[in-house]
């Protein structure tokens, strides 16, 4: 098979090359960064992709990260939306199948439980808000140009060295300043890396907007007791609900007044103490099988 890739420098897109690479297809790659096959900003592209492709796979985008400046806020819609005109629009030979990586903040939701595919796009950020664009854009593209149009919509990605919120409990539980938050009860759906990989080629076959996660969901304090067991601590501990809050609201103030972004805030608390997961039966009924990220922590902890 024959296949462009976008965004195969990034974490997700790098797995996706060496997967597709690892089982005898031909990937090319297109993007900023001199490693690609095809060196372009997909932002401003407009060069004629004569080649024909069987798969095309778009996982380039701007990651989740809150703007602070108009300048931040329009890379949102430089990178995810208009990259993906871009690259649709110089598709000559338009592909069998094409993937497009977006995000489960297309939602907008903070909280909530076993969300699935049909829930509204309310996205609230630049980031959610260009992903529902490119989606549109892809999904309109593909009706016209016969295209069997897959979207991923993605929770927290977990693989080996991981980023974020993850990275930061690892770190605060490795040097003991890290806390549950009441009981540590909350859940958020998450999905390893390989495993995304891997269904691609399956999830291509049955065109449709699908979610991925572990199937399990885990709660924080199910997560930090992992953590913690790995570095050999006996317990982590917890700060009640009602010890935070003020300090949370203390934040809302600093934020407001300075435009800094404090340690907690009452958003930053929410997320922390609220359920977030989704619903991935759409995509298990296609074929998708998941691992668990308690019983593979040799995939991200070491």
């Amino acid at each position: 098979m024959n296949v462009l890739l976008t965004g195969a420098t990034g974490f997700l897109g790098a797995n996706i090359l060496h997967h597709f690479t690892n089982m005898g297809h031909h990937v090319e790659t297109i993007g900023r960064s001199q490693e690609n096959d095809i060196i372009a900003d997909l932002a401003t592209f407009n060069k004629p992709l004569n080649t024909k492709y069987d798969l095309v796979i778009h996982a380039a985008g701007k990651a989740h990260v809150i703007p602070k400046t108009h300048a931040e806020e329009k890379l949102f819609y430089d990178v995810n939306l208009e990259g993906t005109k871009n690259l649709l629009k110089n598709l000559v030979m338009p592909p069998k199948n094409l993937i497009f990586i977006s995000t489960v903040a297309v939602y907008g939701l903070d909280h909530g439980q076993g969300i699935d595919e049909d829930y509204p796009l309310k996205a609230t950020t630049p980031y959610g808000k260009s992903k529902v664009m490119a989606e549109n854009e892809i999904l309109a593209w593909a009706k016209i140009n016969e295209v069997g149009a897959t979207i991923l919509r993605l929770p927290l990605i977990i693989g080996r060295n991981p980023k974020g919120n993850l990275k930061s409990m690892i770190h605060g539980i490795q040097k003991g300043f890290y806390f549950n938050i009441g009981k540590g009860n909350a859940k958020k759906s998450m999905v390893l890396v390989d495993d995304i990989s891997m269904a691609l080629p399956i999830l291509m076959k049955q065109p449709n907007i699908y979610h991925l996660t572990d199937g399990h969901d885990p709660s924080f304090k199910e997560l930090s007791g992992v953590i913690a067991k790995e570095y050999g601590l006996k317990k982590i501990y917890a700060i009640p609900y009602y010890v935070i809050k003020p300090i949370a609201l203390c934040g809302d103030i600093i934020k407001k007044l300075f435009s800094i972004s404090p340690p907690i805030d009452s958003l930053k608390l929410d997320k922390i103490n609220k359920s977030l997961t989704f619903n991935d039966s759409k995509a298990r009924t296609a074929g998708y099988s998941s691992r668990q990220i308690l019983d593979n922590k040799e995939y991200w902890l070491n």
